[in-house]
C-alpha cells in the first residue's frame, strides 16, 4: 500500500468512527470555512467515504449558506453605511449639520485610489460583469469574499445570491467529478 492509499485509508478509518447522519454535517461545517469552500468540503466527503452526490450536496449547501450569511450581513451593513452618509449630507430630508455644510472653498474631497488588489477586482467586474466575476472569483479568492464585496460595492445581493450559487454548483460539481475519478482510478478505493 502506497502512502496516497494508506492516507486515504487512515482518513476513512477515523470517519468512520462518527456516526453516519453525521458525516455529511462535518462536510457541511467543513465547506463554510472560506479557502475550504464547497470544492474542498466535497473532495473532504469523498475522502472521507462519502457517496459523491452526498459529499458534493452537503458541501454546496454548507458554501452556500455561509454566502448567504455574509451577502445578509454585507447588505445590512451597507444600507445603514449609505443611510448614514445620506442623513449626514442631508440627503433625502436629513438633518443639516453645521460641521458638515461647510463653504465649499473649504471642502476638499479627494479620491482614493483603492488597492491593486481592489482595481484588479473593479476590471474583473467590468470586463466580466457580476456572473463572471462569481464564476472566476474562486479561482482568485474565496465566495464568501466575492460576495461581500460585489454586494458592498452596491450589486443587488439577489442578484450575487444567484450567480454565487450557480458558481458554487458548477465548482463544486467539477471538483467532486475529479475527486472521485481520482481515488477510483488512481488510488482504487
Amino acid at each position: 500500500m502506497n502512502p496516497i492509499e494508506r492516507t486515504v485509508a487512515n482518513f476513512q478509518e477515523l470517519i468512520a468512527q462518527v456516526p453516519e447522519v453525521l458525516q455529511p454535517v462535518i462536510v457541511v461545517i467543513a465547506a463554510a470555512i472560506p479557502f475550504v469552500e464547497g470544492e474542498g468540503g466535497a473532495a473532504i466527503g469523498i475522502v472521507g467515504g462519502l457517496h459523491p452526490v452526498v459529499a458534493a450536496v452537503a458541501a454546496a449547501a454548507g458554501n452556500f449558506l455561509c454566502v448567504l450569511l455574509v451577502v445578509a450581513v454585507t447588505s445590512r451593513a451597507r444600507t445603514a453605511v449609505v443611510d448614514r452618509h445620506n442623513s449626514l449630507v442631508g440627503v433625502g430630508g436629513g438633518v443639516s449639520r453645521p460641521d458638515v455644510d461647510e463653504p465649499a472653498s473649504r471642502q476638499t474631497t479627494v479620491a482614493a485610489p483603492g488597492s491593486k488588489r481592489r482595481q484588479r477586482f473593479d476590471r474583473w467586474l467590468v470586463r466580466y460583469g457580476v456572473p463572471g466575476v462569481s464564476l472566476l472569483g474562486p479561482l482568485a479568492i474565496p465566495t464568501q469574499f466575492t460576495a461581500a464585496i460585489l454586494v458592498g460595492s452596491g450589486t443587488p445581493p439577489r442578484w450575487v445570491l444567484l450567480w454565487q450559487a450557480i458558481a458554487i454548483a458548477v465548482w463544486t460539481t467539477v471538483v467532486t467529478v475529479g475527486a472521485w475519478a481520482a481515488l477510483t482510478y488512481v488510488v482504487g478505493s
